[in-house]
């Protein structure tokens, strides 16, 4: 049975998910305005991430390149999706404008898959690295890249351009990927973070719960990519953006977070957030001791 058909009624949030952000505080205003002015995109604001306003009033954000459209459908998603428009050419001319204008020491760049692209846009990913590198020197860089479809030769590009971490998603558990994510391979995102390992930059991956995956399925998922060598982590609660997404099978307990964190911890993870609010750029500058 597909639940997106036969939807059952609508679980509450517990009392730990209902936060009332400070959106209408002066760093929050600033930032939109930042961004509105130089015509950036955030995965903040486009995927309508529960974090944006605490994020905002700390002065950071995750910075979304290659436009804000994407070739995929993930059910769980709440970006834009069908034809993209063209690559805009001063978009990261625009991206560096706001690293400085924000004084930003920790700077989180993802972008939508492009699958319409020969390379996925790795080369785009490749150029804003390089690009940041020369213009802020001490600005510390995180990628978040999709899976390239798998080509080796497009990952090469962003690991070639030598950011501080490069994070890639699997978001959810092995036997909910067709379901969920119809155009992406399970296998492959773990293989692309295990090339990602054996290298000196530090791999990261995240995922969700709450669509009705079981236990089992969660600690293998973290074995996995234990066994992949990914250093950091996390994991937090998913919540349905609109009555077209994904229903939400479970709100998962702050307790039950913080189990699967101390065992992450066991596997040999390096680092990992775990929490109900938690995403993947969630305190992203910490894990660096900033």
């Amino acid at each position: 049975m597909n639940p997106l058909n036969e939807r059952a009624q609508l679980l509450r949030k517990p009392p730990w998910l209902k936060v009332r952000p400070p959106y209408n505080t002066d760093e929050c205003r600033n930032i939109k305005s930042t961004l509105a002015e130089l015509q950036l995109h955030t995965i903040c604001q486009e995927a309508a991430c529960p974090n944006m306003a605490q994020c905002f009033n700390n002065g950071t954000a995750t910075f979304l390149i290659l436009g804000n459209i994407c070739t995929r459908y993930c059910l769980y998603c709440n970006i834009l999706h069908g034809n993209p428009r063209p690559i805009d050419e001063s978009e990261i001319e625009h991206l560096i404008a706001a690293v400085r204008q924000m004084a930003l020491k920790y700077v989180v760049v993802t972008s939508v898959t492009r699958d319409d692209l020969p390379d996925g846009g790795a080369q785009a990913f490749a150029d804003c690295i390089g690009n940041l590198r020369e213009a802020v020197p001490n600005c510390k860089i995180e990628v978040l890249i999709p899976d390239f479809q798998g080509q080796s030769s497009a990952l090469e590009k962003v690991i070639a351009a030598k950011p501080d971490v490069i994070n890639h998603n699997v978001e959810v558990v092995e036997p909910l990927f067709p379901q969920l994510r119809p155009q992406g391979n399970y296998r492959l995102s773990l293989k692309l973070l295990s090339r990602i390992a054996r290298t000196p930059i530090i791999s990261k991956s995240g995922f969700m719960v709450g669509f009705g995956e079981k236990r089992e399925d969660i600690l293998q998922l973290i074995d996995d990519l234990a066994g992949a060598s990914c250093a950091r982590l996390t994991i937090g609660q998913y919540q349905q953006p609109t009555l077209r997404h994904w229903p939400v099978a479970k709100y998962y307990h702050p307790d039950e977070f913080a189990e699967l964190k101390e065992i992450a911890y066991q596997k040999g993870f390096q680092y990992v957030e775990a929490g109900p609010l938690v995403r993947s750029s969630y305190h992203a500058a910490q894990a660096e001791g900033m």
